[in-house]
């Protein structure tokens, strides 16, 4: 109820007056069953965008800081992750990584739309790196529809380093479903898992048009 209230009547037609967004391909997103989207990352409002531009709710995978802050602003951030879809995930590895696997199985499970950046992390320069298996891992288990989604310029309305995004038409563009039935029952192979995350990020590279490098962007972030 609270992500409606949101979306539809507060921050949605603010967005919508302010930035105009577009989009292209809303149709391939189907209305009903569990679907993943996976996309690029360049900028931090990404995921206030792309889900604006879809008539389902979206849910991400949040890193886990957002939702144990203290006091009233603690309090406000938390509220506002959960009222624009989030979800809190540890990304410290190991038990975590299984756990917050299984946080975006059970968004699949119950038929909603799971948004997902294979890269991990948001992009340090606006361009493509290489995809995290995780992803791959969902698919395969959850057997769920698998849609790329490519933000447009949001890195130019709020590069890294931004307190507020400046006012520019920002764009989405949603690709046509991607088929890895083939690999059903082979979520163990990481050799499998390496090819249906390489083939993602093909698609991604294929639509958005951004330079790819083949290292972990979460490597270039670090130095």
């Amino acid at each position: 109820m609270l992500y409606w209230i949101f979306k539809h009547l507060l921050i949605g037609p603010f967005l919508k007056t302010v930035y105009r967004p577009w989009v292209e391909g809303a149709e391939n997103i189907p209305s009903s069953g569990p679907v993943i989207i996976v996309g690029n990352h360049v900028s931090v409002i990404d995921s206030f965008f792309m889900p604006l531009m879809i008539d389902r709710p979206v849910y991400f995978l949040a890193k886990s800081e957002y939702f144990t802050g203290k006091g009233l602003k603690g309090w406000l951030v938390k509220n506002f992750m959960l009222a624009v879809g989030q979800m809190p995930i540890d990304r410290s590895g190991g038990k975590a990584s299984e756990a917050s696997l299984n946080t975006g199985l059970s968004v699949l499970q119950r038929g909603d739309v799971l948004g997902i950046y294979p890269e991990g992390t948001r992009s340090p320069d606006a361009r493509l790196y290489r995809g995290r298996t995780g992803v791959a891992r969902l698919i395969v288990e959850s057997g769920a529809l698998v849609v790329p989604a490519i933000m447009i310029d949001t890195e130019k309305a709020m590069p890294i380093g931004a307190k507020f995004p400046k006012i520019r038409r920002i764009g989405t563009v949603i690709g046509k479903p991607l088929d890895f039935s083939r690999f059903a029952g082979m979520s163990a192979d990481r050799f499998v898992l390496r090819s249906i995350t390489d083939e993602i990020m093909l698609e991604i590279q294929r639509i958005s048009g951004q330079e790819y490098v083949d290292v972990y962007a979460s490597s270039v972030r670090n130095r």
